[in-house]
This record gives C-alpha cells, structure tokens and sequence, in this order.
C-alpha cells in the first residue's frame, strides 16, 4: 500500500477551531473536510508543503453539508483535477445543487457576513460527485476506507473509519474538543447543532464510533484524540441533559425566541458547571470561543422542540 499517513491542517481563521484532514497513501491523496473557500489556499499549501500536486488529489470527502464542514468543496474540487467529492447521499444532493444551503444561511447572516464566513460556495457537477451508503467503501493508494451512516447530530452525517492509520473522521458525532480548553482533565461537549438532533441516533453515533476500536478519532472540532472512551462517556452526558431540556422546552408555553434564550443560558450555565467539576474554570475567553456553540446548540434543541410540539398527536 506504500506510506500511509495522515497530516492534521488547521484551516480557519479562529486558531484550533475547525480541522480539516489531509490522508496520502502512495501517490494518492485525500482531503477530509474542506471547510470554506477560505481554507482552500491553505489545504493547497498542507499539499505543496509535503511535495504533493493538486493532480494526486483522489477524492475530497465531507462528513455532512453543514457550511463549516463542506462549503469549500466545490471550489477545492475545481482546484483538483483528478478528484471527486464524496459524501451520504443526502448530503451529496445539497452539494450538487447547494441554493437551499446558500438560501437557508443567507437568511440567518444576511448577504454580507455569510460572503465574509463562508465566501464563495460552487456547485459540485454530478459527473464528479459520489454518494456513499453505509457500509460502502472507498479505495486510497490500496487503503481501503469505509464509511458509517451516523445521525443524530444531521441526518445527513457519516464517519470515515480508516484502519491502516487506526483514525476514525467523526465531523460532528463526536463532539466538540477544543484544545484550548484542555487545561488538566479532558473537556468535550456535544453538538446539538440545528436542524436534527436526534438524541437516540445520537448515542448510536457515539457507540459506533467507539466499536470500532480505533486508537484516534479525528474530530472537525478540533484535531485528533486518543482518549475515545472518556469522550464518549463526556458526551453522553450532554445528551441526556440536552434530551431532558428538549422535552422541557417542548412542554413550555415560550415562543421560539424565548425557548432558545432560555436554552442558551441552561447550556451555558451547565458547561461552566461541567467545567468546574473537571478542574477547569471557564473566563471569558473560553466562554467567547465557546458562545456558538452555545448559541447553535440552544437553536437546534429549540427548532426541535418548536417541531415536536407542533406535531399532530397520535
């Protein structure tokens, strides 16, 4: 199979927030992640740096089409000549034509600061697009890669289980491991991300991951890690509080606005506890690196709450 190795590339402009993975095997190569356009000059450079050509890029692959894990695949495709974009096939669709992705977060950021997070979004042409069902399997330099379907975090979201380096990719499944905040005990948190936070999948993500018996899981956010056991024990536990404040919400009587605020304080509130019980005294710096998450995690348990509650009962 010749050298297999995996390098970790750090591509956005918040230091050690989001990765994306650069895996060469023989005289191929894999982009795992792109994050946006903005991060193509330096996926390019992680390439040129280790004497490698746009032209060995065998395939670029995205765990889900969430625009800070996949916005920048078509213009790194575009880049690469020789690659096609792999993804779970509802993702694929989104990437091939993305109007509803670009749509739905114009809406949220207005025009100019979603052209200032994400940039340029291209569509992927369908000839160079190839979806993955679970279980299937792709071939890197002789390495054989295979992808797991993991809901929970989107529906739409896989994992690539790559055993010749013993890395699993996890995106989002895996939660959130920022270094910055691993001063003493190990600090990680969940995902809850909008629009489909499915704590039963979520939990199956997590074992999934954990049967593989991997000794890294590569996370989007951020960077490879060994201990998977006490992660995934870290993680569960966001889960079941997030379950419990989800069915909380859905029983209140606040409207969406006044669901999310109050999530977002329960969230916020719960990490500086969870951080203070592992050591770790969260100031307002960390709260600053950790106030999307929060923001996002209140908004995806709300909009599911909101959903639920709106459902017709049986």
């Amino acid at each position: 199979m010749g050298t297999q190795e995996r390098f970790t590339i750090d591509c956005d402009v918040r230091p050690e927030f989001t990765a994306c993975y650069l895996r060469t095997a023989g005289d191929q190569c894999a982009f795992i992640e792109t994050h946006t356009s903005r991060a193509v000059p330096r996926l390019l450079a992680a390439l040129t740096d280790r004497g490698r050509r746009p032209e060995d890029v065998r395939w670029i692959v995205v765990t889900h089409a969430h625009l800070d894990h996949a916005a920048g695949a078509g213009v790194l495709l575009a880049r690469c000549p020789n690659a096609t974009v792999l993804a779970h096939p509802r993702a694929a669709r989104h990437l091939v034509d993305p109007s509803k992705l670009v749509a739905s977060a114009t809406s949220v950021y207005g025009v100019d600061r979603f052209a200032e997070l994400y940039g340029k979004i291209e569509p992927i042409p369908q000839a160079r697009m190839r979806a993955l069902d679970d279980g299937e399997t792709f071939d890197l330099g002789g390495a054989e890669l295979r992808v797991r379907h993991t809901a929970g975090h989107a529906k739409h979201h896989m994992i690539i289980d790559d055993p010749a380096t013993s890395s699993v990719y996890t995106g989002d499944s895996f939660g959130l491991v920022y270094p910055a905040l691993q001063r003493g005990a190990r600090f990680a948190i969940a995902s809850t991300s909008p629009t489909d936070f499915d704590a039963a999948e979520a939990r199956k993500s997590i074992d999934t991951i954990v049967g593989l018996g991997e000794r890294q899981a590569c996370l989007t956010h951020f960077g490879p890690i060994a201990d998977i056991v006490e992660v995934a024990s870290q993680l569960r536990g966001w889960i079941d509080r997030s379950e419990e404040w989800l069915e909380a919400a859905a029983k209140s009587d606040d409207d969406l606005p006044a669901m999310t605020a109050a999530l977002e304080r329960k969230i916020r509130d719960a990490m500086i506890d969870d951080a203070a019980g592992r050591g770790l005294s969260l100031d307002e710096r960390d709260l600053d690196l950790l106030s999307l998450d929060i923001e996002l995690n209140a908004q995806g348990l709300a909009f599911v709450a909101a959903r639920r509650r709106a459902a017709p009962a049986h």
